[in-house]
C-alpha cells in the first residue's frame, strides 16, 4: 500500500480517470442560444429544416405562408484555458421558402462571436456554471432578415448538473439591440434533460422559449414597415416587430446524440410550438456533428 502511495505521489493520478462532464451532451435544439456551459475546442456543423405555419398572424390581419426556411451552418469554439473559450454561434446560408408569399429569399447569415467562462466547475457535486455573452454584426444579407439594425449584444449564463447518468441543462440570456427603433430586446430561455444510455444512445427531451420586451419599429424590411407584427423571428431573425411586446414563444422537443467516437458526436431534435399563436414556428428539424479537437 505505501508503495502504490508513493507510485501516485512520483507520478501523478491516473490520466485516464473519466470526468463526469465525458458523458454529457451539447444541446441540439436552439443551437445559437442555447450555449454548451462546459469549455471545449470544436467544430460544429448544422443544418435546420425549419416549417413555416400555413397562416401568419399579425395585428392587421393574417396573411397564408406555409413552406420553410433552411440553414446550413457551422459554429466553432476554441478553449484558451480549461474555464475560457471563444465561441462563434451564428453564420451560414438561409433559404426562405414560404409557399403563398413573399417569394423564394436566400442569403447569408448575420455573424456572432463572443466569449464564455466557467466560473463554477465542480467535479465533486456535478456542477458547471458558465456566463458569456456573444456580438452579432449586421453583415447578413437583407433578403432572409439580417443585416438589419446596429446588431445585438446576447448576455447569458449556462450550467449544468448531473445525478450520475441523469443530467440537467439550463441556459438563460437576454438579447439587447443597439438599435432599439429596428430590433426588440428578447429574454431567452432553455432546459434540456439527457440520460446516458450508451455512448451510442443519449436521448433527451428539451424547451425553449423567447419572451419580446420591448417594441422596435419593424423595419426589418423595406416591404414591412407598415405591417404590426405582433411575433418575433425566434433564433434566427429579429424583426424589430412594433406589436410584439409581451408575447412569448415557447417550443417542446426531443432527440438524441450518438457518441460515434470519443471526439465525435451526431445529434438530432424535433422541435413544435405549445405557445400559441406560434408566430412562425410550426415546427423544427435540427442536426448536427460535432467535431472536438
Amino acid at each position: 500500500m505505501a508503495l502504490a502511495v508513493s507510485a501516485t505521489a512520483a507520478f501523478g493520478a491516473d490520466t485516464n480517470s473519466v470526468s463526469w462532464l465525458d458523458n454529457t451532451i451539447s444541446p441540439v435544439a436552439n443551437p445559437i442560444y442555447f450555449e454548451d456551459p462546459r469549455i471545449t475546442s470544436e467544430v460544429r456543423p448544422i443544418y435546420a429544416y425549419h416549417f413555416l405555419p400555413n397562416s401568419f398572424s399579425f395585428s392587421g390581419g393574417a396573411v397564408p405562408l406555409g413552406g420553410d426556411v433552411q440553414v446550413m451552418a457551422v459554429q466553432l469554439r476554441y478553449a484558451l484555458t480549461d474555464r475560457l473559450a471563444i465561441i462563434a454561434t451564428k453564420d451560414g446560408y438561409i433559404e426562405f421558402q414560404p409557399a403563398h408569399t413573399l417569394g423564394h429569399k436566400y442569403g447569408w447569415g448575420d455573424l456572432a462571436a463572443g466569449l464564455k467562462y466557467a466560473v463554477v466547475d465542480d467535479q465533486e457535486n456535478q456542477l458547471i456554471v458558465t456566463p458569456g455573452f456573444t456580438v452579432t454584426v449586421p453583415t447578413g444579407s437583407t433578403d432572409v432578415f439580417q443585416d438589419h439594425g446596429a446588431g445585438e449584444e446576447n448576455v447569458f449564463v449556462s450550467a449544468e448538473k448531473g445525478f450520475k447518468n441523469l443530467h440537467v441543462t439550463g441556459n438563460l440570456g437576454v438579447r439587447i439591440p443597439n438599435t432599439f427603433d429596428k430590433s426588440t430586446a428578447q429574454l431567452h430561455y432553455s432546459a434540456q434533460v439527457d440520460y446516458y444510455v450508451h455512448q451510442y444512445f443519449i436521448p433527451f427531451v428539451a424547451a425553449n422559449g423567447y419572451t419580446v420586451l420591448s417594441n422596435g419599429r419593424n423595419q426589418a424590411n423595406q416591404s414591412l414597415t407598415a405591417v404590426p407584427l405582433n411575433t418575433e423571428g425566434y433564433d434566427l431573425i429579429n424583426f424589430g416587430s412594433c406589436a410584439a411586446r409581451g408575447t412569448t414563444q415557447m417550443e417542446l422537443g426531443a432527440g438524441f446524440r450518438t457518441r460515434i467516437l470519443k471526439n465525435l458526436d451526431v445529434g438530432a431534435a424535433y422541435e413544435f410550438g405549445i405557445v400559441h399563436p406560434v408566430g412562425i414556428f410550426a415546427g423544427r428539424i435540427t442536426a448536427d456533428v460535432i467535431f472536438r479537437f
